[in-house]
């Protein structure tokens, strides 16, 4: 497990590093081709959103429901005196310091967000391969129309974000395919990082800090596996896969597919994972532990924290921890149920593991 420690500055791009960690806010906004933001809406996935006013990065997560969390918040009469209100702050401080979910962003933005923070301290600790999964339906099923377009928007926000937090001036961004790596540089000509696809000749230049891969898939492998040694080369730089699909699930787990997991994906480090189950969540924000929350039944869209993992907790460690939480609670056979759900999702997505 790699130390909590954080530097000063970052490791490859020798420009100053200012530490967010998990409990901060950031307000800062990033332009995006159409000027708009992101919410996540339950039951239509992401939504643009044109009011353009700066999201809570480290919230709570309440399940990605669309809600503001000021539209839950009581009214409350002002205090009566300075000492009552000092008073007032001082709960609620002590209240949020006491929430197992504090550290889960609160939507989609937000968690792509937090990635990129985790991505950009694990680089500029000196980490060279780095992977960060959201493994939320919206993002794994883009059949939907335009559902290709918004996760380019996101993956914007994360490569902008890496490059306010490293300060690296030559980011290459590098896209499954030429006709999106193409469409892409047209329509952010005000892009602060540079465009290349899997396919390209030479997708990566000696002058390139840091290569963000968006959304390699298992086609490209070969392609992946070629960049990802080369830039293994001196100089060596740091490659993120933001949400690789390098398994297909057509595929199954044969020899193939344990052999890339044993020598090619093995060799990197799951900087962030977000994933939401039915009765709870499993996440990962580096330097922290792999959390496994479940469902507060007395708060709704609310998570509590069953355990912590050193590393990624496997569909048997799952199927214990929600074991332990049904026995330990007065929840029916409908809870049980959500745990042999929670099972088969885990082994869904067990391919990037």
């Amino acid at each position: 497990m790699a130390s909590s420690s954080i530097p000063s500055s970052c490791f490859f791009c020798n420009s100053p590093l200012i530490p967010s960690n998990s409990a901060s806010t950031s307000t800062t906004r990033f332009a995006l081709s159409s000027s708009h933001s992101f919410s996540f809406d339950g039951s239509t996935g992401v939504s643009l959103n044109r009011d353009g006013s700066a999201s809570r990065i480290h919230a709570k997560f309440e399940k990605f429901q669309g809600d503001s969390p000021q539209d839950n918040l009581e009214e409350t009469p002002p205090p009566s005196s300075f000492q009552e209100a000092l008073q007032t702050l001082t709960d609620d401080d002590d209240e949020e310091k006491e929430e197992d979910d504090s550290c889960l962003p609160s939507d989609l933005e937000g968690a792509v967000r937090q990635s990129s923070q985790a991505s950009s301290l694990f680089v500029c600790s000196g980490g060279m391969r780095a992977i960060v999964e959201l493994l939320i339906p919206q993002l794994q099923f883009l059949d939907d129309e335009g559902a290709q377009s918004e996760l380019w928007e996101l993956s914007r926000i994360f490569i902008d974000t890496l490059i306010e937090e490293t300060g690296c001036q030559r980011v290459k961004a590098i896209f499954p395919d030429a006709g999106a790596a193409a469409l892409l540089k047209y329509r952010w000509k005000d892009a602060a990082f540079g465009f290349s696809s899997l396919s390209d000749r030479k997708p990566v230049e000696k002058e390139d800090e840091i290569v963000v891969m968006v959304v390699p898939d298992y086609q490209m492998l070969r392609y992946v596996e070629k960049i990802t040694s080369s830039l293994s080369d001196d100089p060596p730089r740091p490659l993120i896969m933001w949400n690789p699909r390098l398994i297909s699930e057509d595929v199954g787990v044969g020899i193939n597919v344990r052999n890339l997991k044993r020598y090619f994906l093995s060799t990197f480090t799951t900087v962030y994972s977000m994933r939401p189950l039915p009765s709870g969540a499993v996440f990962r924000c580096y330097p922290g532990l792999w959390k496994v929350f479940y469902d507060d039944k007395d708060r709704p869209n609310r998570y509590l924290l069953a355990t912590e993992f050193i590393s990624r907790p496997n569909a048997e460690d799952l199927e214990i921890v929600f074991g332990n939480v049904e026995e330990n609670s007065e929840q029916g056979p409908s809870f049980l149920d959500h745990v042999f759900f929670v099972v088969s999702c885990i082994n869904k997505f067990t391919a990037i593991c």
